[in-house]
C-alpha cells in the first residue's frame, strides 16, 4: 500500500512539476503562433467575482481580447465603460478580459477606494505574470487579440472598437493596426539589423513623420552620454510642443526663462500647428508630429539650433529666434540694499500662489515660475543683477497686484516696459 501511495505522489508530483515548468518556459508570442495549450486550463487569479479564479477553457472558441491595464492608468479606467457595452452588444461571441499585473490586496484596495467604486463590476485578473510574459508590453492600455487559440494581434485599446470586432467575427479583413511597443532607448524607427552590424557606429540620424505612431506614448526622450544631452526625440505631439521645448532648452543654456509668452504665431490657419484635438476633445492624429535628431557628441552643443534649423526645413512652418519690441514686465531692484541675498547653505523651493518658501534658490529659478502664473500678461525679464543666490518667501498673491506688493517688501518690483528681447517668431514657409 506504501508502495502504491509513493508512485502515485511521484506521479503527481511530476505532472505538476511537467506543468509548471511548461509555464516558466513559456516565451513571447509573436502574431499567428498558438497560445500554450497550458494556458488554457491554468487557474487564474481574480477579483470582483464570488470565485477566486477562473480559467480560459470555456472562452477557447470565442475571440479573446486581453485588456492589460493597471490602477494608476486613468486611460485604461476611462476604457473599462466602454469594454463593458461591447462585451454586452457581443455577449457569447467574445470575452474582454482586463489583466493586471498588480497583486489581489492592491487592486481590492483600489477597488474599495471612491474612484474604484465606480469600476466595481469590473472581473480583473489580478498579480498576473503569465500573459505579460507571452505579450511583454511597455505602457497601458495594451490589448492581445486571440482567436482560434491564436495571437491575432496587439494593439492599443483605442483599437477596441464595434466596427473592429465586426470585423473579425465576420471574416472581414481587419482595419487593425499592430502595435509593438518601442521604448525610448534606440533611434526611432531604425532597424534591428543596424545592431548586427561590426565596426559601424551611428554619427547622426534625424527622423520626422507627421501622424500618430501608435508603438509609442506622447512625450519626449533624450540619448545622453553622462550629462551631456546629444539627441532629442519627440513622439505624437503638436508641432507647437516640439518647437517650444527645442526653444526652452536653447534659453535654458543662456539662463534665460522661457515660456508660451515668448512666442509669437504669425500662420494663417494655427490650429493645425497648436493643437492635436478637436473641439470635442478628441485627437487629430493628421496634427501629431514625432521627431528625432542625433548629433555626433563632439556637436552636442549645437544639438537644439540644428533641431530648429532642421524642422524649419522639412516642415510647412520657420521657426526661428528673433529679436522683437515686445511689452514685458521688467523685475528691478528698487534700492541699493541688499534684501535677497541668501543666508543660508540649503536649498528649499517652495512655490505657490498660496505660498512661498524660497531658500538659497537663484533668481532665474523665481523668474521661471513667476512667468508661469496665469494672471501674468507679458513675459518677465530679470534686470535686478543678482549673480548670488537669495532668499524669499511671499504670502497668497492671487494677482499682479498682490504679486507686487510681495516684491517691494524685498526692495524689487515688476515694471511694464517695451523692450527687444528674443522671441520665438513661427511663420507660414
Amino acid at each position: 500500500m506504501k508502495n502504491i501511495f509513493c508512485r502515485a505522489f511521484l506521479s503527481l508530483f511530476l505532472t505538476f512539476l511537467a506543468f509548471t515548468t511548461g509555464l516558466a518556459q513559456n516565451k513571447s508570442l509573436t502574431i499567428g503562433e498558438a497560445l500554450p495549450e497550458s494556458i488554457w486550463s491554468t487557474p487564474l487569479q481574480i477579483v470582483n467575482h464570488p470565485q477566486k479564479t477562473m480559467t480560459l477553457n470555456q472562452d477557447k472558441d470565442k475571440l479573446i481580447l486581453l485588456d492589460f491595464w493597471n490602477t494608476w492608468c486613468s486611460s485604461c479606467l476611462a476604457n473599462f465603460p466602454k469594454m463593458e457595452e461591447l462585451q454586452k452588444q457581443f455577449g457569447d461571441k467574445i470575452k474582454i478580459i482586463p489583466v493586471s499585473n498588480q497583486d489581489r490586496p492592491t487592486l481590492e484596495k483600489f477597488f474599495a477606494t471612491k474612484n474604484g467604486q465606480r469600476y466595481k463590476q469590473v472581473v480583473s485578473v489580478a498579480g498576473d505574470k503569465i500573459f505579460h510574459q507571452l505579450f511583454p508590453h511597455r505602457g497601458v492600455p495594451y490589448i492581445a487579440w486571440i482567436k482560434d487559440g491564436k495571437l491575432l494581434n496587439t494593439t492599443d485599446g483605442a483599437q477596441v472598437t464595434e466596427k473592429t470586432i465586426k470585423e473579425l467575427l465576420g471574416g472581414e479583413s481587419s482595419s487593425l493596426q499592430t502595435v509593438v511597443q518601442r521604448g525610448r532607448e534606440r533611434p526611432l524607427m531604425l532597424s534591428e539589423d543596424f545592431d548586427q552590424e561590426k565596426g559601424i557606429s551611428m554619427l547622426s540620424y534625424s527622423f520626422l513623420a507627421k501622424g500618430r505612431i501608435r508603438g509609442m506614448g506622447f512625450g519626449s526622450g533624450f540619448h545622453r552620454s553622462g550629462q551631456t544631452a546629444y539627441g532629442r526625440q519627440f513622439t505624437n505631439l503638436s508641432l507647437l510642443e516640439i518647437f517650444s521645448a527645442i526653444t526652452d532648452e536653447i534659453f535654458q543654456k543662456q539662463k534665460r526663462a522661457f515660456n508660451e509668452k515668448r512666442i509669437i504665431i504669425e500662420v494663417k490657419d494655427p490650429k493645425p500647428l497648436e493643437n492635436p484635438k478637436d473641439e470635442q476633445g478628441n485627437i487629430v492624429e493628421a496634427n501629431l508630429y514625432s521627431y528625432e535628431f542625433i548629433v555626433p557628441l563632439s556637436e552636442a552643443d549645437s544639438l537644439y539650433p540644428l533641431m530648429l534649423k532642421n524642422l524649419s526645413q522639412f516642415t510647412d512652418y520657420s521657426a526661428d529666434i528673433e529679436k522683437r519690441k515686445v511689452k514685458c514686465l521688467v523685475l528691478k531692484r528698487t534700492s541699493t540694499q541688499d534684501k535677497l541675498k541668501t543666508k543660508s547653505t540649503t536649498t528649499r523651493f517652495s512655490f505657490s500662489v498660496s505660498k512661498t518658501d524660497l531658500q538659497n534658490t537663484s533668481v532665474y529659478a523665481l523668474v521661471n515660475n513667476l512667468n508661469a502664473l496665469p494672471f501674468i500678461p507679458y513675459p518677465i525679464v530679470d534686470q535686478t543683477g543678482y549673480k548670488t543666490n537669495i532668499d524669499l518667501k511671499m504670502g497668497k498673491i492671487e494677482d499682479l497686484n498682490a504679486l507686487r506688493k510681495e516684491l517691494l517688501l524685498y526692495d524689487v518690483d515688476l515694471v511694464e516696459e517695451e523692450q527687444e528681447l528674443d522671441m520665438l517668431i513661427i511663420k507660414d514657409k
